[in-house]
């Protein structure tokens, strides 16, 4: 199976490692990787602060680099909600454009769901120890409906116990340009996650999506919690943490 990787700019740019994780899940899965180089951006931002047309722009970009791909896994609810359930709109006068974007939209994939629900891997390629909770990211949960499949991953090793926190399915106040917007409000937010996190005594939050991963990780230094440990799930999958 040929596999188109978009990476994220969030990804390449701040968390790379993710990315290597990645690839590590989806190479010992059998998959034949590629990473078009040119990518760079799904528009997410630009669609979120109404730039509609710097958005299509992108997504045509996305179009010509990615539609000759059998599928494409992104490692970002985010961005896999942007690409699966935004583009077609984005064309909706352009039947045409439509039609090819709704066709790789659909074989776009978080992924947690491409390694569950289409490759249905029953074994990891890496090994870690320990206990985590997990925190489902909204794009993910509700754009995708990704719950149970990271979970199910993760339960494929049985050195890892997961530890259920308080409204795992909560928001953990990121929302992108909502962090920015409603700072005080994403603060309050982000507190309540992190004291829920805490009272699991997990000392390790896992997660898919690299925004919210940086938005908690960040609250707890700047709480003084330097032992707390934020991961993305395709680290602890592919035991490179």
């Amino acid at each position: 199976m040929r596999v188109g990787f978009f990476i994220t700019c969030l990804v390449d740019l701040m968390r790379p490692e993710i990315g290597t994780s990645a690839l590590k899940l989806l190479e010992s899965a059998g998959c034949t990787v590629d990473v078009p180089l040119r990518q760079t951006c799904c528009g997410q931002p630009a669609f979120n602060s109404g730039d509609t047309g710097g958005t299509r722009a992108l997504a045509r970009k996305f179009l010509d680099e990615f539609e000759h791909f059998e599928h494409i896994v992104v490692p970002s609810g985010s961005c896999a909600g942007m690409i699966r359930h935004h583009y077609p709109d984005l064309f909706r006068d352009d039947p045409d454009l439509r039609n090819r974007i709704e066709a790789v939209a659909a074989r776009t994939w978080e992924l947690t769901s491409f390694l569950h629900d289409v490759l249905h891997i029953d074994r990891l390629p890496g090994n870690f120890e320990g206990t985590v909770t997990y925190h489902d990211s909204c794009s993910g949960l509700r754009e995708l409906g990704v719950q149970a499949q990271p979970r199910a991953l993760l339960a494929l090793n049985p050195a890892i116990r997961v530890e259920e926190m308080r409204d795992a399915r909560a928001c953990c106040g990121f929302g992108g340009t909502f962090s920015i917007k409603y700072g005080n409000v994403s603060a309050a937010i982000v507190d309540e996650k992190i004291d829920n996190v805490a009272a699991t005594g997990a000392g390790c939050v896992v997660l898919g999506d690299l925004g919210c991963m940086l938005n908690i990780e960040g609250r707890l230094r700047r709480r003084g919690d330097e032992s707390t440990r934020v991961l993305h799930v395709a680290q602890v999958l592919a035991g490179d943490a």
